[in-house]
């Protein structure tokens, strides 16, 4: 029975959420966002999208979660670090990420965010891309 219990609340703190990133800036574009919680205060965020800028992107950042519930119920912040790859006309970057935002989690399966996600880049040519802010709308599953 102890067993069940343990599984049982594994269980609920295990999350995932899909759905789009609305990016800003000179890396404006759409992306794919997927969110996989591995504890309350601990997740990874991977990404796949396209810049009108910047051609084709990936991302995965992993991301520490802490409440903001005095403000409202629902209400969340969030940092991380991770590493990203463009691949943009013949050439191609790959780079460290940092990665800032606030969410609100909705009493129905809803998120919204707003985060940056600066990245430093390397190979062909080192660069500092700011990226711009990003729009988040995701489903909770």
């Amino acid at each position: 029975m102890m067993l069940a219990i343990g599984a049982g609340s594994f269980a609920n703190a295990q999350t995932n959420a899909l759905g789009l990133r609305f990016n800003s800036g000179y890396g404006a574009g759409l992306e794919a966002s997927y969110q996989r919680f591995l504890s309350d205060a601990n997740r990874l965020e991977a990404g796949l999208g396209l810049g009108v800028n910047e051609g084709f992107r990936a991302n995965v950042v992993y991301q520490w979660v802490w409440d903001l519930s005095q403000l409202a119920d629902g209400f969340k912040w969030y940092a991380g670090a991770g590493g990203g790859l463009i691949l943009y006309q013949d050439e191609a970057y790959i780079g460290a990420l940092g990665n800032l935002g606030i969410e609100f989690n909705f009493k129905i399966p809803l998120q919204l965010s707003f985060d940056v996600r600066p990245g430093f880049y390397l190979l062909k040519d080192a660069y500092f891309g700011w990226g711009g802010a990003a729009f988040g709308v995701r489903y909770k599953f």
